[in-house]
Protein backbone atom coordinates (compact mmCIF):
# COMPACT_ATOMS: atom_id res chain seq x y z
CA UNK A 1 0.00 0.00 0.00
CA UNK A 2 2.51 2.24 0.73
CA UNK A 3 4.16 1.76 -2.44
CA UNK A 4 0.82 2.57 -4.33
CA UNK A 5 0.54 5.34 -2.25
CA UNK A 6 4.15 6.88 -2.90
CA UNK A 7 3.90 6.18 -6.70
CA UNK A 8 0.58 8.16 -6.65
CA UNK A 9 2.32 10.98 -4.59
CA UNK A 10 4.89 10.70 -7.49
CA UNK A 11 2.35 11.36 -10.66
CA UNK A 12 1.20 14.05 -8.99
CA UNK A 13 4.42 16.10 -8.58
CA UNK A 14 4.83 15.32 -11.64
CA UNK A 15 2.06 16.90 -12.99
CA UNK A 16 2.83 19.34 -11.20
CA UNK A 17 6.02 19.74 -13.00
CA UNK A 18 4.44 19.59 -16.37
CA UNK A 19 2.22 21.79 -15.47
CA UNK A 20 3.96 24.70 -14.45
CA UNK A 21 6.18 24.42 -17.62
CA UNK A 22 3.11 23.92 -19.72
CA UNK A 23 2.20 27.37 -17.54
CA UNK A 24 5.45 29.21 -19.20
CA UNK A 25 5.42 27.68 -22.33
CA UNK A 26 4.22 30.42 -25.68
CA UNK A 27 0.88 29.66 -26.92
CA UNK A 28 0.78 27.48 -29.86
CA UNK A 29 0.46 23.72 -31.20
CA UNK A 30 3.21 22.48 -29.08
CA UNK A 31 1.55 24.04 -26.14
CA UNK A 32 -2.18 22.31 -27.57
CA UNK A 33 -0.51 19.23 -27.74
CA UNK A 34 1.01 19.51 -24.70
CA UNK A 35 -1.95 20.23 -23.14
CA UNK A 36 -4.05 16.84 -24.71
CA UNK A 37 -1.33 14.70 -22.69
CA UNK A 38 -1.86 16.16 -19.79
CA UNK A 39 -5.72 16.11 -19.90
CA UNK A 40 -4.86 12.35 -20.60
CA UNK A 41 -2.66 12.46 -17.38
CA UNK A 42 -5.57 13.95 -14.89
CA UNK A 43 -7.46 11.03 -16.64
CA UNK A 44 -5.14 8.64 -15.97
CA UNK A 45 -4.79 9.83 -12.57
CA UNK A 46 -8.82 9.75 -11.45
CA UNK A 47 -8.64 6.70 -12.56
CA UNK A 48 -5.42 4.82 -10.12
CA UNK A 49 -3.65 4.09 -13.79
CA UNK A 50 -0.29 5.79 -12.65
CA UNK A 51 1.72 4.13 -14.38
CA UNK A 52 -0.56 6.11 -17.80
CA UNK A 53 0.16 9.08 -16.19
CA UNK A 54 3.46 9.00 -15.83
CA UNK A 55 3.78 8.07 -19.52
CA UNK A 56 1.34 10.84 -20.44
CA UNK A 57 3.31 13.10 -18.53
CA UNK A 58 6.49 12.31 -20.32
CA UNK A 59 4.64 12.81 -23.23
CA UNK A 60 3.07 16.15 -22.52
CA UNK A 61 6.80 17.33 -21.72
CA UNK A 62 8.53 16.28 -24.81
CA UNK A 63 5.48 17.78 -26.56
CA UNK A 64 6.63 21.08 -24.81
CA UNK A 65 10.49 20.55 -26.61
Amino acid sequence: MNEQKATGQASVERMKTVKAAWDKAPSGPKKEASMKHYQAAETAHKASKEDDCIKSCDAATKALL
